[in-house]
């Protein structure tokens, strides 16, 4: 159930980057990354989330924050459902 959730969450995150007109090419790089990597991350089931995937999640979530709320509220419902997942 979970990971179904968190793929539907993904799938929103997508959508909302592919809205995103004014999201710079570095930022958008930086965001689908961490979508490739939590792609990755639920592939290998049973696996805990690296630290540093965290922090990125994080930090990308703080920057998007006043230009990008929408996307910023994305990556923050998909970083609490990993954590709630315990991945």
């Amino acid at each position: 159930m979970e990971k179904q959730k968190l793929n539907a969450l993904l799938e929103q995150l997508h959508q909302e980057i592919e809205r995103a007109d004014s999201l710079d090419e570095k930022t958008r790089e930086k965001i689908i990354t961490l979508q490739t990597d939590i792609r990755a991350l639920l592939e290998r089931s049973g696996s805990h989330q690296p630290a540093s995937l965290l922090l990125r999640l994080e930090e990308a979530i703080t920057h998007l924050e006043v230009d990008h709320p929408t996307l910023a509220v994305a990556l923050g419902q998909l970083l609490a459902a990993l954590s709630n997942a315990g991945i």
